[in-house]
């Protein structure tokens, strides 16, 4: 089985060349672009330092180039997203570990009724875990925050809809004549001649002597 090809050198002497050539710009007037001396951009092109990454986009951007990650098949990948999960002081989850809503692991909680659940957690490593397994189809970014994310939001959503759920249930039966043998506790008694007098072509009528008048309002 063929041995993976080594990964490509960075090669920063001849990307600040480059990046010269197609600027047309010399060492000094580079460095002057960049507010550097002109011998800082001669010992990078040298070899003998290296340069700031922010310093090295602002180069590339005066030749019209700009910086990028490649995956192995030379595919340009992005950076991590900004507007995914914080915690509850702001900050971000760790890059390289998962993150979760709470309720996913609401376990860690159990022990500390006096504090309140987060929103948001992640998962940290498990010293058993194999870094391939852990990166073997996981998202490319962390959470983004949604509405109704919170523990009591989800937990006043899931409530809502069992009682949805409960009186669909309950519509269901009763179309289905689930409830047709219970008494309702009234019966209407209105004599024949009720029936008689009334034609169904408006309100309905009832006789004299009706002791129910049940739709009478």
């Amino acid at each position: 089985m063929p041995e993976d090809p080594a990964p490509q050198q960075f090669d920063l002497c001849g990307l600040m060349r480059r990046i010269r050539r197609r600027a047309d710009l010399s060492q000094r007037e580079l460095a002057e672009r960049l507010g550097v001396s002109k011998s800082a951009v001669a010992a990078v092109e040298s070899g003998a330092r290296g340069m700031d990454a922010a310093l090295l986009a602002t180069a590339a951007a005066l030749a019209g180039l700009r910086l990028g990650l490649l995956d192995d098949d030379g595919r340009p990948v992005a950076g991590m997203a900004a507007g995914t999960v914080r915690d509850r002081a702001g900050r971000r989850f760790p890059a390289h570990l998962d993150t979760m809503l709470s309720e996913a692991r609401a376990w860690r909680w159990d022990h500390r009724p006096r504090q309140r659940q987060p929103t948001y957690t992640f998962d940290r490593r498990r010293p058993w875990e194999d870094a391939a397994d852990r990166a073997h189809d996981r998202p490319d970014d962390h959470l983004v925050p949604q509405p109704g994310d919170a523990p009591e939001e989800r937990a006043a959503a899931r409530r809502a809809a069992a009682a949805r759920r409960r009186q669909e249930e309950r519509q269901r039966r009763f179309q289905a004549g689930a409830f047709r043998h219970l008494d309702d506790g009234w019966t209407c008694t209105c004599p024949p001649g009720c029936d008689d007098l009334d034609d169904r072509s408006g309100r309905p009528v009832h006789a004299g002597d009706c002791p129910c008048r049940c739709d009478v309002g």
